[in-house]
């Protein structure tokens, strides 16, 4: 057992423990912990296995694992070792550059991201993200451009996914699961933060498809871009990850993960 000594901390410990001729890692935190060991992981064999903690478990929620630390430990034994492609963010000029199991999000939600307070979620978990959430409404969002397959799209918003999970109670992706070699792009349209009490209900009732302003693709590759004079933020997983121009692209048969044998069925 190893403990964590601070953030960016876990992937180095897992690498070690690789290199150590270890046959399984298993990571117990939340998205941003088990974000750290992939990465450490990455482009080895060692098997990855997942015990939930944090202020949300998305990829422990996306693959049913049980809700609590003491559930995963007990289905462990019936997951088994899939490989899985990981998404991969470029971004701040090519100085930046990080792997990703779940998603990467451009613009709104990653602006939360940056400015939720720290000591608010330590005491109140996802209460903190709605509270930075709500400061955005009535102001105009910054907006940037998302090129997916040579076509351009305007967007304030833009979730690129690997699960269909999103903070651990939604879902805004609906097509697409960890055992995929594509994302599912989420764009979304519109300067007014009003527009997205609108969005947001229709991603509560799951009709976020065909909505005006929303586009769904399948992609491989996205290219962001912004004016130069304009701050768009990046989150992976949950943590900010940097500002655009970015890439963000899919690294294929990179990681092996432990997954419950009925996961993408």
């Amino acid at each position: 057992m190893a403990a964590t000594t601070g953030p960016r901390t876990a992937g180095a410990i897992a690498r070690s423990h690789a290199e150590a001729g270890a046959e399984l890692v298993l990571s117990a935190g939340g998205d941003g912990v088990i974000n750290e060991t992939a990465e450490g992981l990455v482009h080895t064999r060692v098997p990855l296995g997942i015990l939930p903690g944090g202020t949300a478990n998305v990829l422990a929620t996306e693959m049913k694992l049980g809700g609590s630390f003491e559930k995963a430990v007990e289905r462990i034994e019936q997951c088994r070792p899939r490989r899985i492609s990981v998404g991969r963010l470029t971004c701040d000029g090519g100085r930046l550059s990080r792997p990703f199991l779940l998603m990467a999000g451009i613009g709104l939600d990653a602006h939360i991201v940056y400015h939720v307070s720290g000591p608010l979620k330590a005491r109140t978990g996802k209460f903190a993200y709605w509270v930075a959430g709500w400061t955005l409404l009535g102001r105009r969002l910054a907006e940037f451009d998302a090129e997916v397959d040579g076509r351009k799209h305007r967007c304030s918003f833009a979730l690129l996914s690997k699960v269909k999970n999103y903070g651990g109670d939604f879902e805004i992706a609906r097509e697409v699961n960890l055992l995929d070699d594509r994302f599912e792009a989420v764009l979304f349209e519109g300067r007014s933060s009003a527009r997205y009490v609108k969005y947001f209900a229709g991603m509560a009732l799951k009709k976020l498809s065909g909505m005006k302003g929303v586009t769904i693709i399948r992609a491989q590759r996205v290219r962001l871009t912004c004016p130069e004079d304009r701050r768009v933020y990046v989150q992976v997983d949950g943590e900010f990850a940097g500002h655009l121009p970015a890439e963000i692209g899919i690294t294929p048969d990179a990681l092996t993960l432990l997954v419950p044998p009925e996961y993408g069925e």
